[in-house]
């Protein structure tokens, strides 16, 4: 695929960009880079669709800075519009998954006139996952041993990353995960993420609050995912001033785009091309 090198507020990212038609934003999550779409990206460009998919800082080829404070929502936010202002697109149809569905109902909460309507995979709204209930703190139970800087790191490498690949299932995709994290200050790059954002010190009495949203949204969550609950993702609903809508995808994992390739890319293109008016 054809991959971009640009500096984004004096950061160096690698951008995938295929297709020539309409613009399509697409995120990944932890522990991912733009490969995590490798089935979707061809399917979409197939539709009609131009694919910009970043390596979201800290992932992948991008750069990764050493300081937790790099990683708020708010700072990589600056990156998507300078990416955006950098492609002259001034509004997209978004696809995002895990901390990029963080990122992604971020973007659409506070920047609403850049995104036409957007798909979240497996992350709900911010406050509805905060609101979750204690079934979905059990399940990110891993998010409190991610928050100790050094131990974390040590502990998740210990044993020839045995500690990973017990927590993430040995997937399928494990050997390119690992590949990644072990470019220089990859893992802890990786770990910022969680420290930046879900810290105790981060807390308000209502938790993670993100505005209402007012773009069109389509949350798909699979039943095999091990860390994020069903309730999480369609109680979003109720902070929507949008049309929502639910997809719940029998089988497959967190990653469920890797998972089931095929019917990952049908529903995508189905919700992208529909008609919401």
């Amino acid at each position: 695929m054809t991959v971009h090198r640009l500096t984004l507020n004096g950061l160096d990212y690698a951008v995938t960009d295929e297709g020539s038609g309409e613009p399509l934003l697409m995120f990944h999550g932890f522990p991912d880079s733009a490969r995590l779409w490798r089935h979707q990206i061809p399917a979409l460009v197939n539709a009609g669709y131009r694919v910009i998919a970043p390596d979201l800082r800290g992932f992948g080829a991008s750069a990764k800075p050493a300081e937790e404070s790099a990683y708020t929502l708010g700072s990589v936010l600056g990156d998507v519009t300078a990416l955006l202002d950098h492609f002259g697109v001034s509004q997209v149809k978004l696809v995002s998954h895990d901390w990029g569905a963080a990122l992604g109902w971020a973007f659409a909460a506070y920047m609403p006139e850049r995104v036409e309507r957007h798909i979240a995979c497996s992350v709900g709204h911010l406050s509805a996952l905060w609101h979750a209930g204690i079934a979905q703190r059990r399940l990110a139970w891993y998010m409190l041993l991610f928050m100790n800087r050094g131990v974390a790191e040590d502990i998740l490498q210990r044993d020839n990353w045995q500690w990973f690949r017990d927590l993430f299932q040995h997937h399928p995709e494990m050997e390119s995960w690992l590949q990644d994290l072990g470019r220089p200050g990859a893992l802890t790059a990786a770990l910022n993420w969680y420290r930046a954002n879900v810290g105790v010190e981060t807390w308000t009495r209502e938790g993670w609050v993100l505005p209402r949203v007012k773009v069109p949204t389509l949350g798909v969550w699979s039943t095999g995912d091990a860390y994020l609950t069903e309730t999480q993702m369609v109680s979003s609903a109720g902070y929507m001033d949008a049309p929502w809508d639910y997809c719940r995808l029998e089988g497959g994992s967190h990653w469920f785009m890797l998972d089931r390739p095929a019917a990952v890319s049908q529903i995508f293109i189905d919700y992208l091309g529909r008609d919401l008016s």
